[in-house]
């Protein structure tokens, strides 16, 4: 469709093109014969014979092509021009420049002598056809951009359907070995293993049931429930603190009092874990990471900090990006399912707060308080 449509326009400017030059000759055409009808009154006027009407009636004929016609004294007369501007000289010297690079003037000579020079330019229909060109590829531009975003927002929709298609696979896959270890569980208790052992079995058991549901849920209908922000971040934290290596500095800096927000507990919890371990990443396993909470009148902000490498500024946007990862290993889709489920599954924001080169970065998620 493109093609074809390129095709039709490009004859459509190439006949524009041509009648557009066609019509500068016809211009030309008609102020030689107007030079020619003032050259024939000169004449006449030596001789003192009768002017006769054609003459006059092609002077009379120029009712659009603007025109200056300098004398032989150097004063000068013109012609669909307006009055005020005709007037000032200047204006008319600027005038004669642009009209000397859009045709070349003709002069009027009579017995080997220049009466006079004729400077024109184009008429007003001649202007407006000038850019009718720019309209058309403007039309094409604005129907090529229609079938790109198109083509990108389906091929989008394509790709999410087969992300959310395998999510859904996966947690169907998993459930399956869950189930059995639940199983293996009960029988553990009846065999009188140590308590702490079947105690730290259920945590990771459970754990996968967490992963499980987060994986159920991309792709369908997320059901939201006002629940304290605090505590479902402190659970969190506590979860990942705990798996995570010793040279890592944890912080967790949070209000004393519930902050209620509208949320879907398994999504929220993958956000912080997404985030918390992109901060380790970041830091090579190694250094100071703090979590954070602060509320405003309406809206709660989350931040996650590091002492990492840092993010250039021209990828604060493009870090969310499907598949982008500057890691050796990774699929880079850590932080753009994160960005997903803020913004789309509850109606938030997400960014990069502030980052600097060695130093570490912070990102901000922000989220509306539960009216």
């Amino acid at each position: 469709m493109i093609v074809v449509s390129f095709v039709i326009v490009s004859l459509i400017l190439w006949n524009t093109y041509e009648f557009f030059q066609n019509f500068k000759e016809e211009e030309r055409v008609k102020m030689q014969n107007w030079s020619f009808a003032q050259k024939e009154l000169n004449k006449t006027s030596d001789l003192n014979t009768d002017i006769g009407e054609l003459p006059i009636e092609i002077l009379q004929s120029n009712k659009t092509t603007p025109m200056i016609i300098v004398n032989q004294d150097g004063s000068y007369e013109t012609n669909n021009i307006e009055e005020e501007k005709a007037k000032d000289s200047i204006y008319i010297k600027k005038l004669i420049l642009k009209f000397q690079n859009e045709y070349r003037p003709i002069k009027v000579i009579y017995n080997n002598e220049v009466l006079s020079t004729i400077y024109y330019g184009n008429s007003p229909l001649l202007n407006k056809l000038k850019y009718y060109p720019l309209a058309l590829l403007l039309i094409i531009f604005l129907f090529g951009a229609v079938i790109y975003f198109f083509y990108t927002s389906n091929k989008n929709a394509i790709q999410n359907k087969l992300w959310s298609g395998m999510a859904k696979e996966t947690a169907h896959q998993i459930g399956t070995p869950l189930s059995s270890l639940i199983g293996w569980t009960e029988i553990l208790k009846s065999e009188n293993v140590n308590p702490n052992y079947i105690f730290e079995i259920e945590k990771d058991i459970d754990r996968l049931q967490t992963i499980t549901e987060r994986f159920s849920k991309i792709g369908s209908t997320t059901n939201l429930e006002p629940l304290d922000i605090v505590k479902e971040t402190i659970d969190s934290y506590d979860y990942l603190k705990s798996r995570s290596s010793k040279l890592i500095d944890f912080n967790l800096s949070i209000p004393d009092d519930a902050i209620i927000v509208n949320l879907n507990k398994q999504l929220y919890s993958w956000t912080i874990e997404n985030l918390v371990k992109n901060a380790i990443d970041a830091m090579k396993g190694r250094g100071k990471l703090t979590v954070e909470i602060t509320q405003l009148e309406n809206n709660v902000k989350i931040n996650v900090s590091d002492s990492g490498k840092g993010i250039l500024k021209k990828n604060f946007n493009k870090i969310f990006e499907p598949g982008y990862t500057t890691k050796k290993r990774g699929w880079g889709l850590g932080l753009s399912l994160t960005k997903r489920i803020i913004e789309d599954f509850h109606d938030g924001k997400i960014r990069v707060l502030h980052s600097e080169k060695d130093k570490g970065s912070t990102i901000q998620i922000s989220l509306k308080r539960a009216t």
